[in-house]
């Protein structure tokens, strides 16, 4: 199945998967050293929390995944709808995010778990709203799926199969943004510490505020 997604989504898509890498990083660094963008090696470490017995760490890594669910649902009581239409409220989640991400800021300085949480309900409501509009086609906080995508298309490609060229230079441009999105979080973060997080705040505050704009200058329009 190919991929037909207007340009924007694509351009959102790379600028959400830096965002994420950003985050995550400023997580990892932070003083829990937390996977804050994906809740895989989250739940690998509650496992090894529940089975030596570490009470305290359980408790976090049962909060973290408590909160990354509990962003997805808000984005999905806010977004409702499957479908793809530029009018729809991704502004609001976006502005939301850049909320929870200045929030975390401030708890991260006082070395609260609550920062991790903030962040990585951000996070899942990011998540959420990317996999919704994108019928589970984009995953920006994480890249199982895209490196898997990669794989699959190398495999086609060995045997002589038609590629979903568009599907694997998504994938591909969305690894990369969540690359670069790594590589600047980690250099804000030796020069910033968690006012690394700023930079993301800015990028999501900006961009849903920029959308929510455009979308009442168009609704005054018709």
């Amino acid at each position: 199945m190919g991929i037909q997604l207007p340009r924007w989504v694509w351009i959102g898509a790379v600028l959400l998967s830096s965002v994420a890498g950003m985050v995550n990083v400023v997580g990892f660094l932070g003083f829990e050293h937390l996977f804050l963008s994906h809740m895989t090696g989250t739940t690998s470490q509650l496992g090894i929390a529940l089975a030596h017995g570490d009470w305290r760490s359980v408790g976090q890594l049962w909060a973290l995944i408590i909160a990354f669910c509990l962003g997805a649902t808000c984005s999905g009581l806010i977004v409702q709808d499957s479908t793809l239409i530029l009018g729809r409220r991704y502004g609001v989640v976006l502005i939301l995010e850049a909320i929870l991400l200045l929030a975390a800021v401030y708890l991260f300085k006082q070395q609260q778990i609550w920062g991790a949480l903030c962040a990585a309900a951000a996070c899942g409501m990011q998540n959420a709203m990317a996999t919704t509009f994108s019928g589970a086609i984009i995953r920006t906080t994480h890249l199982t799926g895209m490196f898997t995508d990669l794989g699959i298309g190398l495999g086609h490609l060995l045997r002589g199969l038609p590629l979903q060229m568009r599907r694997l230079t998504l994938s591909g441009l969305i690894a990369s943004g969540f690359l670069a999105g790594g590589m600047i979080g980690a250099l804000l973060f030796d020069r910033l510490q968690y006012d690394a997080l700023l930079a993301p705040a800015l990028l999501t505050g900006a961009t849903g505020s920029g959308y929510v704009i455009y979308q009442h200058w168009t609704r005054r329009q018709r």
